[in-house]
């Protein structure tokens, strides 16, 4: 019997190719998407489940009342350290104090290389379940060795049996090699960490790390924990709590710190807080992506129905002689499910190799290193499970449909299928258009509130702006003759040194005081240390006042603030006024804010000071009469010379302030894609529909051509019902689209609006197509010659 259906279906496929064409493409875009997408998800739901200990691992982090909000941050002050490891010996298996993760030169020989990496104390590689290619985890213990990752190893040593070789670290540094680690996955929060070097060495070599040990203000480090076996997490968060609060002076507690655990788990898909409460994160983007991708496989699935009921009658009598013959609809059930079944699992292969295919565009889109693990018996049982319930969801109902027939009427010629018949598949689809219409909406606003903050007036002026990195003091030390250099060949404006890049604050600081202060106001300001030619060389935008003089001695003790920082203190003439910061300084100029962190969120209040320290930012602007390429090769060859050791790599401001809006973008190229392979599965449906219809009403148009109708006419009369289909879908669509998107722009102190254009656009845009994808039928019918259609009566 099984054979008998196999033979049928496989008859039936090669009968009605065009409703067998739709119905295997449409299944495996819908399958292509999911599959996708669920690679996606399975990848964002295991980040950093390769460390064994995941579950017992978290970070220790601060909740800060700031300005009249509670902000959190991971930066913790160097003391906690101490009292942590006095106090809740028991509670922790490893209590690890780190560095933030950065930049270093990495030298052996005549040959260096640029990796990034962390100091961390000696039980971080057993808490991050490190696997050794070559020496120990305990390595760590003696604060003159490191740990190399295998690629590190490879770049320097083009191999890794190499423990206790010596490395250069930053050109300062030696380092004994005690053991190498094997790469961590991409999908890991320390995926780029490529050696660990002890966190005592990193503070008996800086100085300002000793003064910290005692300092509860100067948060400045990170802190991570494993928990003992015994712990709740949730309890020792909350015992935790006020450790830092119990051991600042009065003047701080105005902050309300409050300690909290947040484990490993939750890093990655909960990183977002607001007034101190954790409300998610890409999490949000892990339920709309798959929600998008139910709806696409739905949607396929949505074809199927309506193309294999709207061929109800043609199968009628199929139906009828079967059921003559002694066939009980049970069996029918089974017929039709194993007809679908059989288009599905052919729908899986067809996906799965466009999924090989696309994969490397879709990791690049999706910043991910996502392969087919075909080694993976889940991955094979999930796709065989999920095809399973797609035959069975796409064959149910014209499966329980088409089986109901009665043989009487179907063998009579009584049988019709009426109007009435017609309305279920007008209903699916009105939810398939109604889905494309909200993920067309939502692609446009999501690229419209992009689109708004790079638009944003930044403060300063980015063309030709590039940043160096300094890893050693090689720079700071000739600076001054480096600069004059390349001032004085024309290939550069000016140049300038800082502890901040343009597009980020390293350092805050909340010990700020001026006239008039509240004692109760907490203040966090954003401190950047800079060289006396950082405004010129940026171009920041004066208020007020005046910029910094290297003439002036005493502008040693002079600030320059920004708008934010006016409007926090509430200063009406700020120019001339004093702030107390260590010392006194004197304002001696205004500048409209620069948005040096997030686009999307109001400038913080920042000022800036001049810095006799090393930068590790070194800033210079190109001169525009000269070209890019040759401007940068002529500065990469004076750079060289004053610090040979150091590789000359640059960024450029304009291209470093883009990437924070990678995220955003990424999601709704995403989003794109998806709706675009959404409308091709909905157009794909109408095309079938649309030739089944105009076959059906081919006598119909004969008999109107004959009665006098034109083809404008014709085609006129046969695109109202499909028109008015997606004029139903977008009325539906229209205003959950709107409470969706106006609830994701909320998020934003800097949102766009949702104009009617995007509705009229996304509408008329759909009904075009959808206008042209069945007009090829309709028209292909009307223009026909009706003797052929009517010989027959």
């Amino acid at each position: 019997m099984i054979k008998s259906f196999f033979r049928i279906a496989v008859r039936s496929f090669f009968k009605n190719k065009v409703q067998s064409f739709v119905n295997i493409a449409g299944l495996t875009a819908g399958m292509f998407v999911t599959i996708l997408i669920g690679l996606w998800i399975f990848d964002e739901l295991t980040f950093d489940k390769y460390h064994r200990n995941y579950q017992q691992i978290a970070q220790v982090m601060q909740n800060q009342y700031m300005g009249g909000t509670t902000k959190t941050g991971a930066a913790i002050p160097r003391p906690l350290e101490f009292e942590l490891k006095k106090n809740f010996e028991h509670t922790f298996k490893h209590i690890v104090m780190s560095s933030w993760k950065w930049g270093h030169l990495l030298g052996v020989g005549g040959k260096t290389i640029k990796q990034s990496g962390v100091f961390m104390d000696s039980g971080a590689p057993d808490m991050l379940g490190l696997r050794m290619i070559a020496g120990s985890r305990n390595a760590l213990q003696d604060p003159s060795s490191m740990l190399l990752s295998e690629s590190a190893a490879k770049a320097l040593f083009n191999k890794t049996d190499i423990v206790g070789q010596t490395i250069k670290l930053d050109a300062r540094f030696s380092l004994k090699v005690a053991g190498v680690y094997e790469d961590l996955p991409y999908n890991t929060t320390f995926n780029d960490v490529h050696f660990i070097a002890p966190w005592a060495f990193y503070v008996t070599t800086e100085r300002w790390l000793k003064e910290a040990a005692d300092n509860w203000f100067n948060n400045s480090f990170q802190l991570f924990v494993q928990l003992a076996d015994n712990a709740d997490m949730q309890q020792v968060s909350h015992e935790i709590k006020n450790v830092k609060l119990n051991k600042i002076n009065k003047d701080e507690r105005q902050f309300k710190p409050e300690l909290f655990l947040h484990p490993m788990e939750r890093w990655h898909l909960y990183s977002e807080f607001k007034e101190g409460r954790n409300t998610g994160g890409r999490v949000e983007y892990v339920w709309l992506f798959g929600i998008i991708g139910v709806f696409v496989l739905f949607l396929a699935c949505i074809n199927f129905m309506n193309l294999s009921t709207a061929r109800s009658e043609k199968r009628a009598r199929e139906v009828g002689v079967l059921k003559s013959i002694g066939c009980d609809r049970k069996t029918l059930i089974f017929q039709f499910f194993g007809e679908s079944m059989l288009l599905a699992f052919l729908a899986l292969v067809l996906a799965l190799f466009l999924v090989y295919l696309s994969l490397p565009a879709f990791n690049l889109i999706a910043d991910k290193k996502i392969v087919i693990p075909v080694a993976d018996v889940f991955f094979w049982l999930s796709c065989i499970g999920f095809t399973f319930v797609t035959g069975i969801v796409a064959g149910s109902y014209p499966a329980l449909y088409l089986s109901s027939f009665k043989p009487v009427k179907v063998l009579k010629g009584t049988f019709r299928t009426g109007k009435a018949a017609a309305i279920p598949r007008k209903v699916l689809v009105v939810i398939q258009f109604s889905v494309s219409v909200m993920l067309i909406i939502g692609t446009i606003v999501v690229f419209r509130q992009i689109q708004l903050t790079r638009n944003r007036p930044i403060g300063y002026s980015p063309a030709g702006l590039i940043s160096v990195t300094s890893y050693t003091n090689d720079i700071h030390n000739h600076f001054d003759a480096l600069r004059n250099e390349l001032m004085g060949s024309g290939f550069v404006v000016d140049m300038a040194e800082s502890n901040s890049p343009l597009t980020g604050i390293n350092s805050n600081s909340s010990g700020l005081t001026w006239k008039g202060k509240d004692p109760n106001m907490p203040a966090d300001f954003g401190t950047v240390g800079v060289s006396h030619s950082f405004g010129n060389t940026v171009g920041w935008q004066f208020k007020d006042g005046r910029d910094f003089s290297g003439e002036l001695a005493t502008d040693s003790s002079v600030l320059i603030i920004n708008e934010a920082a006016v409007k926090y203190m509430g200063m009406k003439t700020p120019v001339g006024e004093t702030l107390h910061w260590g010392k006194d300084y004197r304002i001696a100029g205004v500048i409209k804010d620069m948005v040096m962190q997030s686009p999307y969120e109001p400038s913080k209040p920042t000022v800036f000071y001049l810095r006799d320290d090393p930068g590790e930012t070194v800033t210079l602007r190109i001169n525009p009469s000269k070209g890019i390429k040759e401007s940068l090769l002529f500065i990469e060859g004076i750079y060289k010379k004053y610090s040979p050791e150091s590789p000359f790599e640059y960024t450029f401001a304009d291209a470093e302030y883009g990437r924070k809006f990678e995220g955003e973008e990424r999601i709704g190229r995403l989003a794109g894609a998806f709706a675009v392979l959404a409308i091709f599965i909905s157009c794909l449906g109408l095309f079938g529909m649309a030739a089944f219809t105009a076959e059906q009403r081919t006598k119909e148009i004969g008999v109107r051509k004959v009665l006098g109708a034109t083809v404008l006419q014709l085609w006129q009369m046969m695109s109202t019902d499909f028109a008015r289909l997606v004029i139903i879908s977008f009325c539906i669509a229209a205003p959950l689209a709107y409470w969706l998107m106006d609830m994701w722009l909320q998020k934003f102190s800097f949102r766009s609006n949702i104009p009617f254009w995007i509705f009229l656009l996304s509408g008329s845009g759909l009904l075009l197509v959808t206008l042209l994808t069945t007009s090829a039928h309709i028209i292909r019918v009307a223009v026909s010659n009706p003797v052929k259609s009517l010989r027959s009566e």
